[in-house]
């Protein structure tokens, strides 16, 4: 769990994570000026604190590392602000388990879980355009590219040099197209959200520069596609 600011959702996030299948939950802080890391210590679970903020995929890099670290054969990204269920767990990993896929999106916007779980509708709108963009792009189909629940087998995680991916906001679909480039097999299960008030959210300024780089990268990518089939 890359945590930041997450003192008040924290608890309840751990609280609904299937222990049945779960063998470890770790918590890494980037430097929150709350009391996340205390919160986090008090329900018994792995919490680790970065000395300096590492932005969002700096962190999330270390909570990789250390579930590869821990012996993980499936690792879970799951943000600890409770706008996505810790339910879904038992799918995700039920999915990469089969050995047949290596990356698994929780999509929000399949369905109405966003609308129906208050997802502002130009934030919903600006999801749905770069995901039908990144679609044709990539030569793949999801429902969505940009949530944060996603889960990852060892094989993937060893496989793709993740470590030299950006720090930013891109990181999760630097990891997807990694993934595509190295034929590792992708699927996604619907996810209803919450977008309750302590619920973290990227705001509009880092939301459009993000939506910037992803035009970036999947344009880089049908280019690399285009240039793999004149090749052969």
């Amino acid at each position: 769990m890359p945590a930041y600011w997450a003192e008040k959702t924290v608890a309840k996030t751990v609280g609904d994570i299937p222990r049945d299948i779960v063998d470890d939950i770790i918590l890494v802080d980037d430097c929150s000026k709350d009391q996340t890391v205390e919160t986090a210590k008090a329900l018994g679970i792995q919490v680790h604190r970065n000395e300096k903020n590492l932005n969002y995929g700096g962190n999330v890099k270390r909570c990789l590392q250390f579930g590869l670290d821990s012996g993980a054969d499936i690792v879970i990204l799951l943000h600890p602000d409770y706008q996505y269920t810790p339910k879904l767990i038992p799918s995700m990993s039920a999915m990469l388990a089969t050995d047949f896929y290596d990356l698994c999106l929780a999509s929000r916007t399949s369905g109405r879980g966003a609308l129906s779980g208050g997802m502002p509708i130009w934030r919903y709108l600006a999801n749905w355009g770069l995901t039908n963009i990144m679609d044709m792009s990539l030569g793949t189909y999801h429902t969505e590219y940009h949530t944060g629940y996603r889960a990852y087998s060892r094989r993937l995680l060893e496989g793709v040099p993740f470590h030299t991916f950006r720090n930013d906001f891109i990181f999760d679909n630097e990891m997807f197209v990694a993934a595509l480039r190295g034929g590792y097999r992708t699927c996604e299960v619907t996810c209803p959200t919450s977008y309750e008030a302590d619920a973290s959210s990227i705001p509009f300024k880092k939301a459009f520069i993000y939506g910037l780089q992803c035009l970036k990268l999947s344009a880089k990518h049908f280019f690399w596609r285009v240039g793999n089939r004149l090749s052969k």
